[in-house]
């Protein structure tokens, strides 16, 4: 029996360019606001010195820099978010998530302001330098916040638990800064340290609730299809979108999973299934060779989802997959796209768990 946890999925090259490179960016950041407080507590040893740490501490931020310019780039060439050039620079002005990608520009500003002036450093002078370096403790948080609320594959094990261990990192060298020098400026250490634990809580429990919750792709603020075609009357889109129960949804899903292996070594996974508290179907396909121990290494995939009484009116691909976790982005007459997700528990040939579809077609 193949599973859909041994599934490997493949999605387009810019995409998986631009998550690369976010992921990379964010740990490079990571790395450089720890070096950043072992400088400032004025840690060393013998095999590491102060300046060895203020030196790679500036590299760091400067291959953070190199990373999201990258990101940056791949995502403005992958057609499928209306992120829009201008928007790379001034924040909350995209079309595509605006305040979950606004926080990225924001943190991508300050991040350039800091880099340039620790360039400039000694032409700006040691007090305009440490003012704006302050911000990096800004620039850090809105880049975790972009990543999981703009990022589609925030339920990843691998991109939460790399998130994850980046917070406890720099929650680590955070209490070691305010632990450092202690009991020196007590009141301002202690307020500092209740700030930051309420922010990891807050900040936990808006992560639980929101990108790790069915439906964040339509509340995070992916376009919606247009309502009205030419003239103010109903679009086809819209007529077609009628159809369905009013988007976002969130179902109970049951079905059947069934795998073909040819004599050639191809596999087909196929996934059937009804929602149970909304009149909705879908079909999964996933095709590819055979992997060593079972599943399917992916080479395509095709994915229909409609009202029972119109199966197929909208068909796509599948866009991420973790485990049980399927996203899938879907389009129907004129265009008009709706994200799938799709979380299941597979017991033997049968499938249970949640369907989450919202308008837009986020991936």
């Amino acid at each position: 029996m193949i599973t859909a946890s041994s599934v490997v999925t493949s999605t387009t090259p810019l995409w998986y360019a631009t998550r690369a490179t976010g992921v990379i960016a964010l740990v490079l950041l990571t790395a450089s606001v720890v070096l950043g407080v072992l400088v400032q507590v004025r840690h060393a040893t013998e095999r590491w010195p102060r300046l060895v740490a203020i030196g790679v501490h500036r590299n760091l931020s400067l291959l953070v820099t190199v990373f999201l310019v990258l990101h940056i780039g791949t995502a403005e060439l992958d057609s499928f978010a209306p992120v829009g050039w201008f928007a790379v620079l001034v924040p909350f002005l995209s079309a595509y998530r605006p305040l979950w990608l606004g926080l990225g520009t924001v943190a991508f500003d300050l991040l350039i302001a800091i880099t340039v002036t620790s360039l400039l450093r000694t032409r700006v002078g040691h007090r305009w330098w440490r003012l704006v370096h302050w911000f990096s403790y800004a620039c850090w948080p809105l880049a975790v916040v972009h990543g999981l609320g703009t990022g589609s594959d925030a339920k990843s094990p691998v991109i939460l638990g790399l998130t994850v261990l980046c917070v406890l990192a720099v929650a680590a060298a955070g209490v070691w800064r305010l632990n450092s020098g202690w009991p020196e400026h007590a009141g301002l250490r202690v307020t500092a340290g209740s700030f930051g634990a309420i922010a990891l809580v807050a900040g936990a429990a808006w992560t639980i609730g929101g990108p790790l919750h069915a439906g964040w792709a339509a509340r995070a603020g992916t376009p919606a299809p247009p309502a009205a075609g030419p003239g103010g009357s109903p679009s086809t889109a819209s007529a077609a979108a009628s159809a369905l129960p009013p988007l976002p949804l969130t179902t109970s899903t049951t079905g059947t999973i069934s795998t073909v292996t040819s004599a050639s070594g191809q596999a087909t996974v196929t996934i059937n299934g009804t929602g149970t508290t909304s009149q909705v179907v879908y079909q999964v396909v996933i095709t590819g060779p055979a992997a060593q121990g079972g599943g399917v290494q992916m080479t395509g995939s095709r994915v229909t989802f409609g009202p029972t009484g119109s199966p197929a009116l909208y068909t796509g691909h599948v866009t991420g997959l973790s485990g049980g976790d399927i996203q899938a982005a879907v389009t129907g007459p004129a265009s008009a796209g709706v994200n799938l997700a799709l979380n299941l528990t597979i017991r033997g040939p049968s499938v249970s768990g949640t369907l989450a579809a919202s308008a837009g077609g986020g991936r």
